[in-house]
């Protein structure tokens, strides 16, 4: 049963509940100098959710910077350094409605040194938009944010081939990077033909809300109807409730802000959360979500919290919160992993103590043991404790905190189960929790 989101407007004195659109959390993800920002930018200025003179600063903005033409860009890319390099470093959200759905849309770093926060992005999501340049085909990058997104749990995927017009809107092109894209994808388990390939150019805006008449080709949706097609996610509300500190914030009157997602269960005011690992208790006063209050949060809000009894060092990026009373969150001593070798040098083997990227946190994490090399596949088992794992290998392998850590268990609860594991600047491999020993 999906939840329906109600609103309460009063007109001329009387209460009426309208119905709300569903909720999705939506990604760019992609090689980086792909379109990611540029897309973003578009969409939103096209279905009117940024004005023409918010755009014109911003193109007044580009053009004092020298990068005329990322006008675009930089309705995402907040941050004053993104805007001088021209590269996406940190997260950036925007709400955005279409005719069936309420966005979050998630911009998220396409260069590898920002890849942490790439993690936490699709971590959030519900869906991914992969932006693939028509000019490049598949790069580096896509294939690691592809195949994140995959182990990250998200379901839906829409391809969106940009940049059709470095290649003059030629089918032959789009059909080539599709195929590149379909090989890709099948091999991390991905089924192809559940997925929309989308071509279009988002700096002229080609193909984003309107049908580009360049593209008589092409019979399909833009990239606006491709939204409008995903499927509204199952919420889980019944869960225990947990939410991944994102970021914590100084506001004056207010104090510490603790933002990040709502996983799972359900947040209310008045309720008394735990901060771990640092085990700090509060009572929640107020929830904000798009600087809106609101009485409670359900999972996929992105929201911030006024948490009484909760101080600036009491809480930071990588803590859960959870409910106090409650099925609360525990710390882990050590935990089994599934997990499958995607790009490590070498081989990977016990001893090795690499940084795992678990939810939004990120903790030095060791290999005790390999217990078992397995089909990544099938999951049947092909050798009992084997001595290394290498590239395009999966297994079992006993991981130990180097300091505190919340992993839960993906029998239990999914959203918190998954992990990668990053090492000398690239994902080495990724994978998920199947059983926990906690403190």
């Amino acid at each position: 049963m999906h939840t329906l989101l109600v609103k309460i407007t009063i007109i001329k004195g009387r209460y009426y509940i309208m119905a709300e659109k569903p909720h999705l959390n939506l990604v760019f993800i992609g090689h980086v100098d792909h379109g990611k920002s540029t897309t973003v930018g578009r969409l939103l200025y096209e279905s009117g959710a940024i004005d023409e003179q918010t755009l014109r600063k911003l193109k007044e903005k580009a053009k004092d910077l020298g990068k005329v033409g990322f006008e675009f860009a930089f309705v995402m890319d907040n941050l004053k350094e993104e805007q001088e390099r021209g590269v996406t470093i940190d997260l950036a959200y925007k709400k955005f409605e279409s005719t069936k759905h309420f966005f979050t849309i998630i911009d998220a770093p396409g260069h590898k040194d920002f890849i942490k926060n790439m993690i936490t992005g699709t971590s959030q999501a519900d869906a991914a938009v992969l932006v693939v340049a028509a000019n490049d085909s598949v790069m580096e990058q896509t294939k690691e944010h592809a195949f994140l997104a995959k182990t990250l749990g998200v379901a839906q995927l829409i391809v969106a081939v940009n940049k059709m017009d470095m290649v003059n809107f030629d089918e032959a092109k789009f059909n080539k990077v599709k195929d590149d894209v379909v090989k890709l994808l099948g091999g991390i388990g991905y089924n192809p033909n559940e997925i929309l390939f989308v071509p279009l150019a988002s700096l002229p805006g080609e193909n984003i809300v309107k049908k580009s008449d360049k593209l008589g080709w092409y019979g399909g949706p833009t990239l606006l109807e491709a939204l409008n097609a995903l499927k509204t996610v199952e919420l889980p509300t019944g869960l225990p409730l947990r939410m991944p500190v994102q970021d914590v914030f100084s506001i004056t009157g207010i104090g510490a802000v603790p933002c990040g997602k709502v996983e799972t269960g359900l947040l209310k005011v008045g309720q008394k959360l735990l901060f771990q690992p640092s085990g700090k208790v509060g009572e929640l006063k107020s929830i904000e979500m798009h600087h809106s209050q609101m009485p409670q949060a359900k999972p996929g809000d992105n929201v911030g919290l006024n948490v009484r009894g909760i101080g600036k060092n009491d809480s930071k990026r990588g803590d859960v919160i959870s409910d106090a009373s409650k099925n609360p969150a525990k710390v882990c001593k050590e935990f089994t992993g599934r997990i499958i070798v995607l790009n490590h040098p070498t081989v990977l083997t016990p001893g090795y103590t690499p940084v795992f990227h678990v939810n939004t946190a990120q903790v030095s994490c060791r290999i005790k043991a390999i217990n078992k090399k397995i089909d990544p596949r099938t999951g049947a088992t092909l050798q009992e404790k084997p001595d290394f794992l290498k590239n395009g290998e999966a297994g079992e392998v006993v991981i130990e905190p180097t300091r505190p850590l919340i992993i839960e268990k993906n029998e239990d609860i999914p959203q918190l189960s998954k992990f990668a594991i990053r090492d000398m600047g690239r994902t080495v491999a990724a994978g998920m929790c199947i059983a926990v020993v906690h403190k």
